[in-house]
């Protein structure tokens, strides 16, 4: 079985693309892993194009996290917490469960359900740029594929690529380039994409919940999403635009 890793990012789903258009081979599945808290912008890029890959032989399915593995928002069944937050007790990040609970775990119960016995060969769509993160499975069913680095299945020229020129292929194809895909609540953003969430009336309202929904699930010391350890609804990320715009128009005139 091949399957896609589909994240709805820039790089999965120009893999998607390039197997709907003949440009690496057909594929048997591009399985997204949906954790309920993707970006707005996420659900309608996979609603739009979703069509556009299974008209040209590219089905698409999506998993989601068992209902009962989750208490609250960010919490699972135990109370415990699943991402990376931020904690005032030391103010580290807590040991990040996030990507293993709502995504990894999820894709791999609908291939033991799905494969037949066959090893699943899991195209990941890394690039060169980052390519540190290129890793094997840690089952011996999955055999990770990384197409834009060359191994295991190579790229039309054989050549690594890099992010910038999977967006030009995108873009000499016609097609769109995705938004960024993260869960709206995750605490490795910087304040740019912060005030992207502010600005999103149903990505904000999701990611406060969760926010508050952590804040004692780990005492001593209580949880943020922020790493300015303070509740989101307390945070005016306009106000540090305007000081980032301001900065800048600064050392624009002091020439630096």
């Amino acid at each position: 079985m091949i399957a896609i890793s589909l994240g709805w990012g820039t790089q999965s789903f120009a893999l998607a693309a390039m197997s709907a258009l003949g440009e690496l081979p057909p594929v048997d599945v591009a399985i997204h892993a949906d954790t309920g808290y993707e970006r707005a912008a996420t659900y309608e890029f996979a609603a739009k194009w979703t069509p556009w890959l299974e008209e040209r032989g590219v089905r698409v399915v999506t998993v989601r996290p068992d209902e009962a593995s989750q208490s609250a928002p960010g919490l699972n069944a135990r109370g415990g917490v699943s991402l990376p937050a931020f904690s005032e007790y030391g103010g580290q990040f807590r040991r990040r469960q996030c990507t293993s609970d709502w995504k990894v775990k999820p894709i791999r119960r609908w291939y033991q359900a799905n494969r037949n016995g066959e090893r699943v060969l899991q195209w990941i769509g890394i690039t060169c740029d980052e390519g540190r993160r290129a890793k094997p499975a840690d089952v011996s069913y999955v055999f990770n594929v990384y197409p834009f680095l060359g191994l295991g299945q190579a790229m039309p020229d054989g050549q690594p690529w890099s992010r910038k020129r999977v967006v030009e292929w995108l873009i000499a194809h016609d097609l769109e380039v995705p938004p960024r895909s993260s869960c709206c609540f995750c605490p490795f953003m910087s304040d740019h994409e912060w005030r992207k969430i502010a600005e999103t009336p149903a990505d904000w309202e999701r990611a406060v919940a969760v926010d508050e929904a952590i804040r004692d699930a780990r005492l001593p010391g209580k949880l943020y999403c922020h790493k300015s350890l303070l509740p989101l609804r307390e945070i005016d990320f306009t106000a540090q635009q305007e000081l980032d715009l301001w900065g800048a128009e600064c050392s624009g005139l002091c020439g630096v």
